[in-house]
């Protein structure tokens, strides 16, 4: 099985940098905002995006994260809602890996048979379901895998040397490791430790390794990306939108474009990560300029 994710990380291999890894919520504030958003995150130099399926009681996300959700939920989003999120994506970008992430709970509602189908026929690459660990990969994660979807796993700090070959057992696409104990939107680990787990992971898998919780600007992602294959940003890009909105939770005529504007910003640290990559930028005051017009 090969999937866009796949195709995405060994071409930027070859081109020496890490990949950003953008994540938004779909819905959120509303259904054609969040369209408008996740259109404009690979001009902005998004490499993978992921998009949030609203839930209820996200166990794992700080509150910027789960008033998101709430907000997408108010406005009317809905599982469906968002695999056709997807689908008016691919009318325009048939290339830029989708991830989606989330719970199990929607899932199982919708039907996993039906909802694996569903995903697979707008053009969803692969799947990030928190909530389910490796003991119950029947569940979803083998299933995802046959109808040629990627299942991405979590690790953490303390996901050790013994854990890690469960964890890692049907795990495709890349491992996503959380840099910190605790929920999104913390504080960033120290980088030396980020950079030692990376390397331990590295000795039990040849999957990429993509960084995430804590990313808030082009500075922490360079710090990342000159050692990991990925850098996941989420709660900075969702903060940004939040703070877009009038005083009713309402978008303006710019919320998407801040959001790709600061996510133009980090793609520039990303880029400038590591000194011997032959990437070029296309600068991002020119971003800036292009996309707030």
């Amino acid at each position: 099985m090969s999937t866009r994710i796949d195709a995405r990380f060994a071409a930027l291999k070859n081109e020496g940098r890490a990949a950003l890894v953008t994540f938004m919520m779909a819905g959120d504030p509303d259904l054609a905002t969040s369209l408008d958003i996740l259109k404009r995150l690979p001009a902005a130099g998004a490499d993978v995006i992921e998009v949030g399926m609203p839930f209820t009681d996200p166990m794992a996300d700080g509150p910027a994260i789960q008033a998101a959700g709430l907000r997408a939920l108010k406005a009317g989003t809905t599982l469906k809602k968002t695999l056709k999120l997807v689908e008016d994506f691919r009318a325009e970008d048939d290339v830029t890996p989708i991830v989606l992430m989330g719970y199990y709970n929607p899932i199982y509602v919708y039907g996993v048979e039906a909802f694996l189908r569903d995903a697979k026929a707008v053009g969803v690459d692969g799947l990030i379901v928190v909530d389910l660990p490796p003991e119950e990969d029947a569940e979803l994660c083998i299933p995802a895998r046959d109808a040629g979807l990627n299942f991405i796993r979590l690790a953490t700090p303390t996901t050790d040397d013994r854990r890690l070959p469960k964890v890692l057992e049907n795990t495709s696409g890349f491992v996503y490791y959380v840099s910190l104990t605790g929920i999104t939107g913390a504080a960033l680990a120290d980088y030396a430790g980020v950079s030692q787990a990376v390397v331990r992971i590295k000795r039990h898998t040849g999957l990429p390794i993509a960084v995430g919780f804590g990313v808030k600007n082009a500075r922490n992602a360079a710090e990342i990306a000159r050692d990991a294959d990925g850098v996941v940003v989420g709660t900075a890009l969702v903060e940004a939108l939040k703070n877009s909105l009038d005083a009713e939770g309402r978008a303006g005529e710019q919320s998407a474009a801040e959001v790709a504007a600061l996510v133009a910003s980090i793609a520039e640290g990303v880029r400038g990560a590591r000194a011997k990559t032959g990437a070029k930028s296309g600068g991002v005051l020119g971003w800036l300029a292009r996309l707030m017009s």
